[in-house]
Order: C-alpha cells, then structure tokens, then sequence
C-alpha cells in the first residue's frame, strides 16, 4: 500500500494488482448477486444511501450487491487518466489524485457523489464552463446491462449505449468501471467574489468570461456564482495558484457562503486546491441552516465530521420517513410544505429572464449558478442540449407553502424552463406528462437503447423512475 498526503487526509492507494483483484472480485459478487434474482423480478441496486430527492418506494426484493465497486483501482499519472469503480466517491477519488498534482475535469460540489452517479445522473461544478459535464471525460466504462452482459463501452464500443448512457439514472444499466481524463492543478485556489446589484449585469459579465476566458486579463479556472436577491448577486472567479499565502478554513466557525457577501467591488479569498473542492459541502450550500448547524450556539458543539452533506442528507431522510416538518407545521397551524429542490439549464440569453421570474414567483434565496458548455460535439440524447451553446444552471433547494394541486411549484418551474428551452435534472420530483417527457429526455433514441440492452425491462424506464410515484 502507498500512503499519500491528500489536504488534511492521508489516502492509502493500493498496490495496482492488488487493486485491480479486489475490482475483479467485487464485480463477481455484483454478478453473482444479478444472478440469484429471480427472472420475473426488477433490478435494482442494494445501497443504503442515495443523493436523489425523489420519491422512492420501498422494497422488499434483494438488490444488486456493489458493496465491492467503492475503490479507486488505478491513477495512471503520465497518461493523466484514473480507473475508477463505478460507486466510489468524489471524496476518495480526489484525495487518489490530489498527490500527483492532477484532479477530475469535473468535481461535483457533496463528497459522497459518486463517479457512476455523476455520469448516469449527471453533475456539474465551477470548471464546467470549460470542462462541460462529468461524463464527457469518460473514455471507456465497462456497464453491467439489464441483460446481465457486462459490457465495455466508449465512442468506439457500443457508441449506442455510451451515448445513452448519460442521465439514464441506472435505468440502463450500471457502471461498474470508468476510465476517465484527469487534468493538471495546482496547490491553491485565488478568488474573487464579484459583487453585483443587477442581475443582468451579472449574466452579463459571465458570459464574457466564459467567452474570453478570463477576467481583467487572467485566465479563469473555475466559475460559479450566487444570487441573494435582484439586487445582490456575485460570481465567484476562481485562479489555480502556486503562490503560497493564508488560506482561509471553511469546516470551522466561519461559513463558505456568508464569505462570499460584501457590500461593493471585489472580495479576495484563498483556499487549498482541496477545500476548495469541498468549500460547498461542510453546509451543503447554506441548507444546513435548517437543521441550526449555522447558529454559533450550535455549531460550537457540532463536530466537525459530521458538518459534511452525507449527515444532513441523513437527516432529511428521517424527515421523509416519518413527516417531520409537516407534522410540526400542523402544530403551528400552518399548511404543509411542497418540497423544491431542483437544478435547471437554461441557455445564458435566457438566464436573466428566468431569475427575474423566479425571485418574483418562488420564495427561495439564494440561488445558485453554474454555467456549463458541452466540450464534445457528438451530444447526448438523454439531455438533448446544444453543443457550442452557453447554458447556466440554477440551483435552488428548500420548500415553498403547498398549493392547491400537488407538486405547484414545481409544475409552474417546469413549465417555465420549457418555455425558456432549458432542461431540468431528474433527481428530485418531476411532473411532466409521458409525452412532455419523451419530447425532452430522449424519446425514441432512448427505446431504440433500452430495447436493445434491458429486452425484457429488468430495470426500470426511466419515466417510471424519474416522474410516476413507485
């Protein structure tokens, strides 16, 4: 085993044959466990955890055992490329990489995401403007398809499924290896917290960053920004740095996103290459006020580890299962609560128009923003947005008073994204009609897929998973 010094974490990467066998083994006992359900009965993975926010019934049926696809099998350093089990974290995977200068083109913003997660779920983060999406740095994946063949694929390989693949949220098959692009970085990160006090200057801004490249004549590295209300929005511009200096901690007292607020002008921050990775996950953005881990009383006594966004996310699962917040607005004499927690794309020449509406519509703040461009021209039918076209994703998690029909809120959100030609992802609850949803998430590419790879519907479709309540 070689021990390697990550930020504050050592990471013990394993000798690569043995590696590579404890790989080996833990895709037999995925297949072993594929093959013990019974042929008349769905697929699906046996986990315990999940970042989806959708609704999920409960079963009863064994799942497949993935219990030994966690692991980072390999970093090749001078081919800049990592070999990578499909369930293991962003967490380890950056901590394998972070010792020989190198990272993922894309780091989803929560530890516990999961390489085969991001890319058959999509993720996004501040290098996507240069970068596009997760899945776009996959070379080859080797998927385990509804069938039970185990299949390599790549543009070359099964080009179908490869191009499918992306935002079929396992409804075609699971990824048990992927073979990624890593680039190079460097210890620190500088930023600069831009303050504006008009939101079209600020998408205005954005797009010439994203077009020139940079800001004032420096080349930007990372791009992602935050919306307070119509008058107060920022975008934080990130420089990958070698000059050493104070860094600021994020995990303590202070809070990541309350930094980024000042009254005019420019704000300057420093973070380790490795904080800034995880500055989003200690509050989970700013959810974490919600369960008073904000509140200095509270946090004085909060540990440490468990500020991170797998224990809030727990927190919330708790909530679902026995309806916690609905029964303490019943109380209070209040009508319960109708979860929004979205991310949407909606093309840059848009964006204004869509924060202006929503702000006015949706009793949410802040906001977050994330401009994306695809780097490969080919497309993916799955999430049918534009090459060469800028897009910006606005994120936004909390819970609006419930309307008179279920799901108000968000229906109005989907139909204004729509009509905006945005998109929106599917890990949280979605209302479209089937033929809404066909139009915008695949439609005939996506039968053509699955009836090709999952003929007899072991998985589910992807409708029944992303929309109908299971």
């Amino acid at each position: 085993m070689h021990r390697l010094l990550s930020g504050t974490r050592v990471y013990v990467m394993p000798v690569p044959a043995a590696a590579s066998a404890a790989h080996e083994a833990g895709v037999e006992r995925l297949l072993a466990s594929y093959r013990s359900i019974p042929a008349t009965a769905s697929v699906r993975l046996a986990k315990p955890t999940s970042n989806l926010f959708r609704a999920r019934a409960k079963r009863d049926a064994p799942g497949l055992d993935v219990s030994g696809l966690t692991n980072v099998i390999a970093v090749d350093p001078e081919a800049r490329t990592a070999d990578v089990a499909g369930m293991c974290t962003y967490e380890d995977l950056v901590a394998a990489t972070l010792p020989y200068g190198l990272s993922p083109l894309v780091v989803p913003q929560l530890k516990t995401i999961t390489l085969g997660g991001a890319v058959t779920g999509l993720g996004i983060e501040s290098a996507s403007f240069r970068n596009g999406l997760p899945h776009e740095s996959v070379l080859e994946m080797d998927i385990l398809t509804g069938a039970g063949e185990l299949l390599t694929v790549s543009p070359q390989q099964h080009p179908d499924l490869y191009r499918a693949f992306p935002n079929s949220y396992g409804t075609l098959g699971y990824s048990t290896r992927l073979r990624i692009e890593l680039e190079t970085i460097k210890p620190f990160v500088a930023l600069r917290h831009v303050r504006f006090h008009s939101l079209a200057d600020m998408v205005a801004a954005m797009d010439r960053i994203i077009d020139t490249g940079g800001l004032d004549g420096v080349p930007v590295d990372y791009l992602d920004g935050v919306v307070f209300s119509a008058d107060e929005s920022y975008l934080c511009v990130g420089v990958r740095t070698t000059t050493a200096g104070p860094v600021s901690d994020y995990t303590g007292q202070d809070i990541y996103y309350r930094s980024i607020q000042h009254q005019t002008g420019i704000k300057e921050d420093r973070l380790t290459m490795h904080d800034y990775f995880w500055r989003w996950d200690t509050d989970w953005f700013w959810c974490s006020r919600s369960f008073g881990a904000q509140n200095p009383q509270v946090r004085r006594w909060w540990p440490r580890r468990y500020r991170r966004s797998s224990v809030y996310w727990k927190l919330v699962a708790l909530d679902h299962r026995f309806g916690i917040a609905d029964r303490i607005e019943k109380r209070q004499g209040r009508p319960p609560r109708e979860r929004v927690v979205q991310d949407v794309e909606v093309p840059i020449e848009r964006t204004t128009e869509f924060l202006e509406w929503f702000l006015q519509t949706v009793p949410i703040a802040p906001v977050w923003l994330c401009p994306l461009r695809l780097r490969d021209e080919g497309g993916w039918p799955l999430y049918p947005i534009q090459p060469g076209r800028t897009y910006v994703n606005v994120g936004f998690w909390s819970s609006v008073p419930a309307g008179a029909t279920e799901g108000a809120t968000n229906r109005l959100i989907e139909a204004k994204v729509g009509e905006l030609d945005g998109h929106k992802s599917l890990y949280s609850d979605s209302y479209y009609s089937r033929e809404e949803f066909d139009e915008l998430y695949g439609g005939e590419a996506y039968k053509t897929v699955k009836k090709t790879y999952d003929p007899d519907s072991r998985l589910l479709d992807l409708y029944a998973k992303a929309v109908q309540r299971r």
